[in-house]
């Protein structure tokens, strides 16, 4: 995450580094730059990138992304979030991923509007040209569900 908050930061972008507490501590943010912000837990963290991002963007990496990137799809599903998710296919390494995604899909385990909600893209400007022309398409029955606030703490 290093690389690519810094390659954000040098061509202009704002920086927005949500760390939980246990791995501040353990210095893992210490080459970061921008503004940084230290939550208590995960799960506080997930919330703070939630309030302070405008689309989720995934580069090829580990489990730690695609747990992210599943809990955020699942609530753009749900309807508590409409923001979008895009995944750099980089080489194909989602390939897989989307083919598990679209039998999902095909066995009826997932609907067709909930593998719509990752979009994929093999180079930086196709993703930034399908974020722009993202449209958020809800499940019908989904949207009837009432995910106040109060509800959801």
């Amino acid at each position: 995450m290093g690389c690519v908050s810094t390659a954000a930061h040098v061509g202009g972008s704002q920086v927005l580094g949500i760390i939980p507490t246990a791995l501040a501590e353990g210095n893992f943010a210490e080459k970061a730059v921008g503004e940084k912000l230290q939550v208590p837990t995960m799960q506080d963290r997930i919330w703070k990138m939630l309030n302070n991002s405008d689309a989720f963007i995934a580069l090829p990496s580990g489990i730690g992304t695609l747990e992210k990137n599943f809990q955020i799809a699942s609530w753009a599903q749900l309807t508590i979030q409409h923001k979008p998710i895009s995944l750099l296919n980089v080489d194909g390494f989602f390939n897989k991923l989307f083919s598990f995604l679209d039998q999902a899909g095909e066995e009826n385990f997932i609907l067709h509007s909930a593998r719509e909600i990752f979009i994929s893209a093999s180079t930086a400007e196709e993703m930034i040209d399908k974020l722009e022309d993202f449209v958020y398409k809800p499940d019908p029955v989904a949207t009837q569900i009432d995910w106040s606030k109060e509800k959801l703490q």
